[in-house]
């Protein structure tokens, strides 16, 4: 019963925080930049290649979600600090997991949703010749991940100012980093005792693994051990209640 509570408090909060993405047009704006932007850089270059495969729009993924995902969270918790909302949420009997969960899950289905609108896309290419499902699915799978990790990092970094450009930018800056910290030309001027750490601990590196269509559980564990820790720390930003 307790755990049913639980879960529904947390449905409620996630419906608040999901329909408040659509209540603005911003929403409509961040998902047509998306779809617009993936989809004239992947067919700028398509029909030179020549061949049915999508493998260069998944390379231009990380890049896209790496403005859009920080674009997404930076008001989560920047904006209820500064309007002083944030004082009557947690003066409310809720957990402050059930509040970062939420914050997190609504932010997940509406990256979601722009990866689903998206869809159109390998369709399209399918339509125009044979197309390998497989690295199509891995390459989904991988964004929803990779998505999710840079959303977890974004919120934290939200929970840490009341500025949303301020988060944005931080958010931005920190998503870089943690995507191409294994990347060849980083690794070539790191010292090299720590370059396989390095290399582990990249997002991009474990999300050209699955969207290779080579989904193993070591890459997954991974992206949800990056996601726990920084709703943890989100967790542990909100009980401080630095900002009171």
């Amino acid at each position: 019963m307790y755990n049913q509570q639980y879960l529904k408090t947390i449905y409620i909060l996630f419906k608040k925080e999901l329909m408040s993405y659509f209540n603005s047009p911003i929403a409509y704006i961040f998902l047509a930049v998306f779809l617009v932007a993936g989809n004239w850089l992947f067919f700028n270059s398509f029909f030179i290649v020549g061949q049915a495969s999508v493998r260069n729009y998944f390379v231009l993924l990380p890049w896209i979600f790496l403005f859009l995902s920080p674009a997404i969270t930076m008001r989560l918790w920047a904006e209820e600090k500064k309007s002083g909302t944030i004082e009557f949420l947690l003066t409310l009997p809720l957990t402050d997991w059930q509040v970062v969960l939420a914050k997190f899950f609504s932010a997940l289905v509406f990256l979601f949703l722009g990866l689903l609108l998206s869809i159109t896309l390998p369709v399209s290419v399918a339509w125009l010749g044979n197309l390998d499902s497989g690295p199509v699915i891995g390459g989904y799978l991988g964004a929803l991940f990779l998505g999710g990790s840079y959303l977890a990092l974004g919120l934290f970094i939200s929970s840490l100012t009341k500025n949303q450009i301020i988060a944005f930018v931080l958010g931005l800056v920190a998503c870089f980093a943690a995507l191409i910290i294994g990347a060849d030309f980083v690794l070539a001027g790191a010292p090299a005792m720590f370059a396989p750490l390095m290399q582990f601990l990249s997002l991009g590196g474990h999300f050209n693994n699955i969207a290779r269509g080579v989904i193993d559980t070591k890459d997954i564990i991974y992206y949800l051990s990056f996601i726990f820790l920084f709703l943890w720390l989100n967790v542990r930003v909100i009980e401080k209640r630095s900002w009171r």
